[in-house]
């Protein structure tokens, strides 16, 4: 037992969880905080807006497969948050967020900068905690971190009022905490996964659908195993891409709304489907009842809750996936040999031949498919590439291909604009010893532009590649296929110059016009100290296709 204040109570707490990396932004209710951190050897990252804290920790904890930390005060400072939480929880991210509160006999009164962050952030979180006594806080830090890196990862909040901060009491540090209900072992039901290896062994067209969890268990080499020894083509979700390699034999790449036309096409031809960690969300899925109506499903998955939601299936099995599939290779092993060039694999090569050499003739030199595939030639196949949201996104999501798990980083459940700068600068912190670049639309860049900032001055060169449309583009591309052309509230216009913002930050900016001025500025980019802003326009009326129209199904494909 020690006795100290609140604030050192919780700097001590983040200690003992062994937190380097604190990204956050001060304010009236949690300056005692913040002064206790000036003793810490954490490392603290002051963003520019408390949204980027966020997506920053978010970042963080995808690329180094750790818990992300961000902090801000109370009031505006903890809505500021939200929407970088709710990012975090549709793509079950594992981050703390701290936020300042009010003191205690203030709470409920309308005080200045009060928000009841409690009742806000609940139904997007884990759980939200609000410590009452010093004593609280050790085992509230303990739990925080417990629920979000275990089970089905997401974020926790914990609120403390300014009063708690202050107090001063005897404090113990506890080494483990139970919460009664939580369950955290997942293993698999040996019964399942030998039902499972059946339908499996006895499929003539296995198809497999690989989503975020894959990449969240560390399961993509089992994954791979299983691919080879069925010979089954694998899809992912936009969640799970990279947990496959993309330039496998049998990748058919990402599946969905802009999936690529191999996997949309084969995955109706299944007769039996395995999914793993993933929820079959409407933009993987598309109508949702004329989705392999034919093939038997088997669902893995660690949150029984998506059993079932949104799919009717045919065999469920509620697990970690790694321990499933590392399960379901010894069955599998057991019941078949390795499979040679059956009537599936053929058809898998043609038709990932057929599509493959479908040459692109717009004439243009900088088109989005020509640019992310020179990309994807001068990185490094551990390269951390993270995007922003619109076009931006499903065009890396189609043509740069990734070769690793926690390589690809985006916003999917929530599709948030502003999120993949930021996060890209926490994927850096997490991953000093990698290229990371930032897939950008000169929207969404805009969003979160000032953590330029933040990059610049603490030494987080990051590479910034905007496809700059000078458009709202995916907004502009609905307008162009379903209101007729009439486009409207989506043209940006000629402002900012990227070039000029950049430099008014301390960061490098570079304008090309060929992909040989692209090729030499990403490469003065990637041995850069710090961040380069690459600015490449491209025409405004581009489309990504292949599209699958909102409410239509996989096979009713524009392009």
């Amino acid at each position: 037992m020690v006795k100290m204040s609140g604030a050192k109570t919780l700097i001590e707490s983040l200690e003992r969880e062994k937190v380097e990396t604190i990204f956050g932004l001060p304010g009236g209710a949690i300056m005692p905080v913040y002064d206790a951190l000036l003793d810490s050897k954490i490392r603290h990252i002051l963003v520019r807006h408390e949204q980027s804290a966020a997506h920053m920790a978010d970042g963080y904890a995808r690329a180094g497969g750790r818990t992300g930390v961000c902090m801000a005060t109370s009031g505006p400072g903890a809505t500021n948050l939200v929407t970088g939480l709710d990012t975090a929880h549709l793509d079950s991210s594992p981050i703390v967020a701290v936020t300042g509160q009010v003191s205690i006999p203030q709470i409920g009164l309308d005080a200045f900068q009060e928000a009841d962050i409690i009742g806000i952030s609940g139904p997007i979180t884990k759980y939200s905690f609000q410590p009452r006594k010093v004593q609280d806080i050790p085992a509230t830090v303990k739990m925080a971190f417990h629920i979000a890196s275990t089970g089905r990862p997401g974020p926790v909040l914990i609120d403390i009022p300014k009063d708690v901060q202050v107090d001063t009491a005897e404090v113990d540090f506890p080494d483990k905490v139970e919460i009664k209900g939580y369950k955290t072992v997942f293993t698999p039901d040996q019964s399942e996964i030998e039902k499972a290896a059946k339908m499996l062994a006895d499929a003539e067209r296995p198809f497999i659908l690989a989503g975020g969890g894959i990449t969240l268990s560390n399961a993509s080499n089992e994954l791979q195993k299983i691919a080879e020894l069925l010979l089954a083509p694998v899809a992912t979700s936009l969640m799970g891409k990279g947990n496959f390699p993309e330039d496998h034999p049998l990748s058919m790449g990402t599946i969905g709304m802009h999936g690529s036309r191999e996997a949309n096409q084969l995955i109706y031809e299944a007769d039996v489907l395995l999914a793993v960690g993933c929820r079959f969300s409407d933009r993987t899925t598309g109508k949702l009842d004329e989705f392999c109506p034919t093939s038997h499903v088997i669902h893995i998955d660690i949150d029984v809750t998506e059993i079932g939601k949104n799919l009717c299936i045919d065999l469920a099995i509620v697990s970690d996936a790694r321990m499933a599939l590392n399960a379901l290779h010894r069955s599998l092993t057991k019941l078949l040999k390795t499979r040679k060039n059956t009537r599936w694999s053929r058809k898998i090569k043609e038709v990932k031949d057929t599509f493959a050499n479908k040459i692109e003739n717009s004439g243009k030199e900088l088109t989005p498919p020509k640019i992310l595939k020179e990309l994807r030639k001068l990185l490094p196949a551990q390269a951390i590439v993270t995007t922003e949201v619109g076009q931006n996104q499903m065009w890396a999501s189609l043509y740069f291909k990734a070769l690793r798990p926690r390589t690809f980083i985006t916003s999917g459940g929530f599709g948030c604009m502003g999120y993949g700068f930021p996060a890209s600068i926490g994927a850096k912190v997490a991953r000093p010893d990698v290229p990371v670049i930032d897939i950008a639309g000169d929207g969404s860049f805009i969003m979160t532009e000032n953590s330029l900032a933040t990059s610049v001055l603490e030494r987080i060169p990051v590479t910034v590649l905007i496809l700059n449309n000078r458009m709202l583009g995916m907004v502009a591309q609905w307008q162009r296929l379903f209101y007729n052309r009439r486009y409207s509230a989506v043209k940006l216009g000629n402002v900012p110059d990227f070039v000029k913002l950049a430099e008014a930050y301390g960061a490098e900016g570079l304008r090309v016009g060929s992909l040989s001025e692209l090729s030499d500025a990403i490469k003065r980019s990637l041995k850069s100290e710090v961040t380069t802003v690459i600015d490449v326009p491209i025409d405004p009326e581009e489309n990504v296709l292949p599209m699958v129209p909102a409410g239509y199904s996989l096979k009713e494909v524009i392009g």
